[in-house]
């Protein structure tokens, strides 16, 4: 079936649908990864999003059930140069059409994804829809203009508490959208870990007497989060707090920094950091289009993004308090950063 993406400035990419047949309306993005897209579908960080591969051909491995990062894909809709309907993998359970359809995403195919990459980076990430008709800018403009993902935190964090046994360091883990591979990072390093919403408050989590408390990534703008905020300023100078991604990113806020929103954010498993500390240069997996921008006197910076500078990590000069923007745990990308898993845990009582 022929389907279209209209983006909000007006221009319009024409292409076939696949997946589930569905009109949906999502801030459109681009990754730069060559693999990985049932991580990238599957990464709460991306709810709310019509999410564009940049790599041409999509799907040639299909869809296994082992390697989600959630339960569900969290994407608005999926855009591919072409998708692959005939994957050969041994580990393959679903092909990409039957898994969208199965979860209700709509797929769009055979547009020319560099050209819409190539708009997204001049003009910035915009808001867009997937339309199965020959609907026109006019005909949607309401429905791209009322697109909010404010409350995208409170749709992907758990829905209650949890705990996962482990005779090593107790990690309190503050869920705003976590992928499984982090807490697959805690478990492999032997840690008991107990798991809390995204609205949980500092006198629920103080309570489980956490050797470390942690702050995931997720989706959406750190600034909405004023309850996040506030939990995390009355842990400070109780217990270590590290985090990755949003974490990061309201933990500066928390301790008085600034964040600001990226033209078009960085998105992929092939972003060169530059680790402060060691001098070396890491190729990373990021997802974020907020960024961090300034901090206060007593907390420096610890990574740098290489391609404009931007900080990718800091640490208070006198707490134990650190976190990265970049996603050490990797899935799918470069394992060079999982060192910083073994960083957390030295902050650990």
């Amino acid at each position: 079936m022929k389907a279209k993406l209209i983006l909000e400035n007006g221009m319009v990419f024409e292409g076939k649908s696949f997946g589930y047949l569905k009109e949906s309306v999502g801030e459109v993005v681009f990754t730069t990864g060559m693999t990985g897209y049932q991580e990238v579908l599957t990464d709460p960080s991306y709810y709310g999003q019509i999410v564009t591969m940049t790599y041409p051909l999509i799907g040639n491995y299909g869809i296994n059930l082992e390697d989600m990062e959630s339960k569900r894909p969290q994407v608005k809709g999926f855009i591919v140069r072409e998708k692959c309907n005939m994957p050969n993998n041994f580990r393959c359970e679903l092909t990409l059409d039957n898994y969208l359809k199965q979860n209700k995403i709509v797929g769009l195919e055979g547009i020319d994804t560099r050209a819409l990459t190539k708009v997204l980076r001049n003009s910035g990430t915009m808001k867009g829809i997937i339309v199965l008709d020959d609907s026109s800018l006019e005909d949607v403009q309401d429905k791209i203009k009322s697109f909010c993902n404010k409350e995208a935190v409170l749709k992907v964090t758990s829905e209650e508490k949890y705990e996962i046994d482990g005779l090593g360091k107790h990690v309190a883990i503050i869920d705003y959208g976590i992928k499984q591979n982090i807490i697959r990072n805690f478990k492999k390093r032997g840690c008991k870990i107990s798991v809390f919403p995204a609205k949980s408050n500092a006198k629920e989590i103080l309570e489980v007497n956490p050797d470390l408390v942690f702050l995931s990534n997720g989706p959406g703008d750190p600034q909405d989060l004023d309850f996040a905020i506030e939990c995390i300023k009355n842990i400070i100078g109780k217990k270590p707090i590290v985090g990755i991604c949003l974490g990061h990113q309201l933990l500066a806020l928390s301790l008085g920094g600034n964040t600001t929103k990226l033209k078009f954010g960085h998105r992929g498993c092939n972003h060169p950091v530059k680790d402060l500390e060691t001098g070396k240069v890491h190729i990373t997996s990021q997802n974020h289009g907020y960024v961090v921008d300034s901090l206060p006197e007593e907390v420096e910076a610890t990574h740098i993004n290489i391609n404009d500078g931007t900080i990718e990590g800091l640490k208070h000069k006198k707490l134990p308090i650190y976190s990265v923007q970049f996603h050490p745990e990797a899935s799918a990308g470069p394992k060079d950063c999982e060192y910083i898993f073994d960083r957390f845990l030295e902050y650990a009582l």
